[in-house]
Parts: C-alpha cells; structure tokens; sequence
C-alpha cells in the first residue's frame, strides 16, 4: 500500500506531482523519473528548439537564396521558386500523413524519427545532381516539418504544469522565430560566398546533433495503445479545431503577404541598397521572437483573448507597413510591429490541446499545415494589387484584410466556446 502511495505521488522533473501535470485526454503520459531535475527540463526544451531552428533555417534560407539556385542550374527565378512550393507542399502533406499513420508510436521515437529524415532529405538536396532531384529531395525534407513542430509542442506542454503550458510552447517555437535571425543571416551569407548547397548541407548537419540531444535527453513515453488512424481522424470533428486552424491559415497569411515583396518594396519604394536588405528582413525575426514571448505569457493568463488583441494589431500594423513605405525608419517600425503582433502560433497550438481530445497529434501538426497554407495564400492574394499597378505596399492593405478575417473566424470560436463552456 506504502508503495503503491508512493508511486502515486512520484514526482516529475520539475518537482511536482504527476497530478499537477496537464496531460489532455487521449495523449501519451510520461513515465515520471525522480531524478531528473529542472535543468534537465530545460535542455529537453533547449533540443526541442534546436530542432525547430534547424527547419526553419532550411525552409527560410532557400527563398533568400534564390537567384544562386536559378544561376546554377540555368533557370528563371519564379522556376527556381518551385524549391520553395516543393518544401511547403511536402510539409501540408506529411503532416496529417505522419500523425495519423504513427498514431501509435511513442513521440520520443516520433521526434527523432522526424530529425533523422529531416537530415537525410537536406543530404540529399546538397548533392542533388539536377533540378528536378532537388525538388524532390525538398519535398522529402519537408515532410516531417509539421509532424515534428506539432509533436515537439505537446512534449514541451506535457512537461510543465497547465498554467505554463503556452510559455512552454512558446520557448520551442523560439527556434523558429530565432532562425529568422540568425540561421538564415549566417547561412545566406554562407551560401552566396560558396554556393548554395551550404544552405542545406548546415541544417542538415544541426539535424545529426538534434538527434543525438533527442536520444540522450527526451523523457520515454508511453504510447495511447488505444490510439488508431481511425480515431485520430473522428477526433478532428470538433468544429473547434477547424477554426482554430482556419485562423491561423487566414490571420497568419497577413504576414506572408507582405514578407514575399518586402525586398521588392525597400528597393523600388524605400530606395535602399541592395545590401541593407537582409539587415531590414532580420527585423521580422526580431519582432516575431519578441512576440512568441509576448504571446505566450499573455496566453497563459488569457487565452482566448490574446488571438484577438494580437490580430487586431496586426491588422494596423499592416495598414502603418503600406503608408509609410517611403520611409525607412517609418517601413522598419512597421515591420518589427507586423512581425511582432503575427507570433501566434505556439497560442493557436495550445488552444488545440484544448479541443482536440483523441486527435491531439494530428491537430497538433496540422497547426502547421495550416501555417503554410498561410504561406501559399498571403503571397498570391498580395500579388493581386500589385499586378494591377497599385504598387507593392498595397500588399500591406490586403495583409490587413486577411488579418481581420483570421480575428473574425477567431472570434466566432470564442462565441462558440461561450455556448458550450458558459462558466468559462
């Protein structure tokens, strides 16, 4: 009996009980360990955005790279951009694919499953010997791309108590953001001084050293047996997880609206150099990692609101982007205030915790999926105005619209969730 007690009141890493921890419905519980410490949670964390840097280096770094990929193999730019698509499109599609096909596999081996073909797809594209091989070997590293996210969000949830949750997903989405900063500046650099292939050779290379961080420190779960393909797919029935996902894909498309002719914009508008460039992008890296923290410590105290307060101020920021292109003081502010106010995807990624009960797993990477919807569609809808001759800032004014219509999908989730939950 003493020691059934004892067992019952096992503590976790951080110190508290097992009962102290957030484990949703239908997810994997981890097996307590007496010994592990605080700091060892935090290098659980430290590799968990260490792989998510590395993703977001090698998805980032190939549309800075560009013109020396379309250089190599004799090809028009908007051509060479199909590296870019075929990267996007693996990650939409390996994302359900792999969570719902590996239901049942525990998210230790799921993570470092991931990292491993993450490291072979970018091994392969260094050596590709053509550009239809490149393109393949692209959309095989983007295939675990969500499955990996989306997983590596609910480990990093599952390790601290509820009420720290979203800061908790926030420090792994950390690496995302911070790529924008430092993996693509460092790797651009990089590749344009010894050839493109850099850009896939690194994160490759980081990708090995995720694993082994991955083997030697990730906690061993212990897979839902009760998990199947089927009942992942019934999960996904709840209306809830389809806004939430909708608005991510429509609010986050704002960004993406003005991030594809940002470049365009500071030398035709603006009239920088050509030079200040990559110093100007690295300002979205900077805002969106202020706003991941941001985001996160808000949503812990405020969940459903802070969806809604960050894509109103998207929305102005966006319109601020348009009318002060002309300036670069006025166009970088903008910039730092767009990327800021768009970090909220470690606060969509909770809420799915919340609501997606059996279907955890593949909600949960689907989040992503719907963040590079978000990619495709900003870019296209952004472009539309500028086709027309109403210039490149007007894709800030159609980044407003799209952020307003994520803050309206949000909302009517907030309505719904009112109806069903009144106490709340």
């Amino acid at each position: 009996m003493r020691g059934g007690r004892r067992r019952r009141h096992a503590q976790t890493s951080t110190g508290l009980l097992m009962s102290d921890i957030h484990v949703p419905a239908g997810t994997m519980a981890f097996i307590p360990n007496a010994e592990r410490s605080r700091i060892s949670v935090s290098l659980v964390l430290l590799a968990l955005a260490l792989g998510a840097f590395a993703f977001g280096t090698a998805e980032f770094t190939a549309m800075s790279l560009l013109p020396e990929i379309a250089a190599d193999f004799r090809l028009a730019e908007p051509v060479a951009a199909s590296v870019v698509s075929a990267y996007a499109l693996g990650v939409v599609i390996g994302a359900p694919l792999i969570a719902v096909s590996l239901s049942r596999t525990s998210r230790r081996r799921l993570l470092i499953g991931c990292m491993g073909l993450f490291a072979i797809g970018n091994a392969l594209s260094t050596v590709a010997p053509s550009f239809e091989a490149l393109l393949v070997f692209r959309f095989v590293s983007g295939l675990p791309h969500g499955a990996y996210l989306g997983v590596a969000a609910l480990m990093a949830a599952s390790l601290i108590e509820r009420r720290r949750r979203a800061s908790a997903v926030a420090r792994v989405m950390l690496g995302l953001t911070l790529s924008m900063i430092l993996g693509v500046f460092a790797v651009t650099a990089l590749g344009q001084a010894l050839g493109w292939r850099w850009a896939f050779a690194l994160p490759g290379s980081l990708a090995m050293i995720v694993m082994a961080l991955c083997v030697w420190q990730l906690p061993r779960d212990v897979p839902d047996l009760g998990a199947s393909a089927l009942s992942e797919l019934k999960g996904l029935g709840n209306r809830q997880i389809w806004l939430t996902l909708l608005t991510g894909a429509i609010g986050f498309a704002g960004f993406f609206a003005v991030y594809a002719y940002t470049a365009s914009t500071l030398i035709g508008v603006t009239g920088l150099e050509r030079h200040w460039v990559p110093f100007m992008i690295a300002l979205y890296g900077i805002g969106m990692t202020g706003g991941t923290v941001a985001a996160g410590w808000c949503a812990d105290r405020a969940l459903m609101s802070t969806p809604a307060i960050f894509l109103c101020a998207s929305a102005l920021a966006l319109v601020a982007f348009a009318l002060t292109a002309e300036s670069a003081w006025g166009i970088g502010l903008a910039m730092l205030a767009v990327s800021f106010f768009s970090a909220t995807g470690g606060v969509l990624q909770t809420r799915l915790m919340d609501v997606a009960g059996r279907a955890q797993t593949t909600a949960a990477v689907l989040n992503h999926s719907a963040f590079n919807m978000a990619n495709a569609i900003g870019p296209w809808l952004g472009g539309i105005p500028i086709a027309l001759g109403y210039g490149f800032p007007s894709a800030g004014l159609v980044g407003a619209v799209l952020s307003l219509g994520g803050l309206a999908i949000w909302l009517v989730a907030c309505r719904d969730d009112r109806r069903t939950n009144p106490t709340t």
